[in-house]
């Protein structure tokens, strides 16, 4: 009998790989015969290291060759980061699990300085992300937010460097990479609002593969497939991608799901944010719910002047 084999795609970041090295170890626990394979793809967004996130465009640009490499067989499954996954996967794919979550907050790095608040006028602070900059610029608007672009131990030492007085970055890969040293914050998250699935890391696969569906249920995280499906919903109606000014974050308590999202415009000047809380049964209403009361209560007009709605 051949021993059963699997071949992982990741994308080769420090942080990618230890996600998909997790992965690998978890499905190993289980069935310590499998051969895995981790197979690296180099994404749109890895290549494009020289523009910011929101003006190369389009969605997906952490996942799309993955993706393609699935349908084309050449790999079992993709691990990512659930915040970089579009709302809508391809025909033939499937996100099948969602592992426990991790920290889904942002955290303040910085060498120099205490907290965000202690940051002197006109600080520059480091962040690709225009979810971020409209957050931040909401609580200091003097501050200068410039693109923050590469892995996470490429951006740390652009902070170290001097180039920037503090940098945002997700707590997730900062902690699951042992990089904590020049974390000064940790950003509240009714203040600082995540990313949706922040945190949370999934595995797509090819919908007809059984025998991997079969081997992936035991690494699924029901609470945090829960709440992350509450957040996908809310920004899969709002047509939004990991690259625009949205957040959502999704908590349980109990048998209730609350769910906090945020529409705001760039310069922070707005922010529309409401919170519904409704049965764990049904993440993905609740998330279609908060997102037309949102669009409705003037986020598609911010949207429509960013040109996304």
């Amino acid at each position: 009998m051949t021993t059963p084999s699997l071949k992982i795609g990741t994308r080769g970041s420090a942080l990618a790989l230890w996600q998909a090295e997790w992965v690998r170890s978890l499905l190993r626990a289980n069935q310590p015969d499998l051969t895995i394979e981790l197979v690296i793809i180099k994404t749109q967004g890895d290549k494009i290291l020289d523009v910011p996130l929101a003006k190369v465009g389009g969605k997906g640009l952490f996942v799309k060759e993955l993706e393609e490499a699935l349908l084309a067989g050449e790999i079992d499954l993709a691990v990512h980061s659930m915040k970089d996954m579009p709302a809508l996967l391809p025909d033939g794919l499937a996100l099948t699990t969602i592992l426990e979550r991790e920290d889904p907050r942002d955290v303040l790095l910085s060498t120099r300085h205490a907290s965000l608040q202690a940051l002197p006028p006109g600080a520059k602070v480091g962040s690709s992300s225009l979810r971020r900059q409209s957050q931040l610029l909401h609580l200091r608007p003097d501050l200068q937010i410039l693109s923050l672009r590469g892995n996470v131990n490429t951006r740390i030492q652009k902070l170290v460097e001097g180039q920037f007085d503090a940098i945002v970055l997700a707590a997730a890969g900062v902690k699951r990479l042992q990089l904590t040293q020049h974390v000064v914050e940790y950003l509240d998250p009714t203040q600082v609002i995540p990313a949706n699935g922040q945190g949370a890391i999934g595995i797509e696969a090819r919908q007809d593969d059984l025998r991997l569906l079969k081997l992936l249920a035991p690494l699924n995280h029901p609470p945090t497939w829960i709440c992350v499906s509450a957040e996908r919903a809310f920004l899969a109606t709002l047509e939004g991608g990991c690259q625009v000014p949205i957040a959502g974050h999704a908590t349980l308590d109990g048998q209730q799901l609350q769910l906090t999202g945020r529409i705001a415009s760039l310069d922070g000047s707005t922010l529309l944010t409401q919170s519904r809380r409704g049965s764990q049964e049904d993440p993905i209403s609740l998330g279609k719910e908060l997102a037309q009361q949102l669009l409705a209560q003037g986020g598609k007009q911010i949207l429509q002047q960013i040109g996304l709605g």
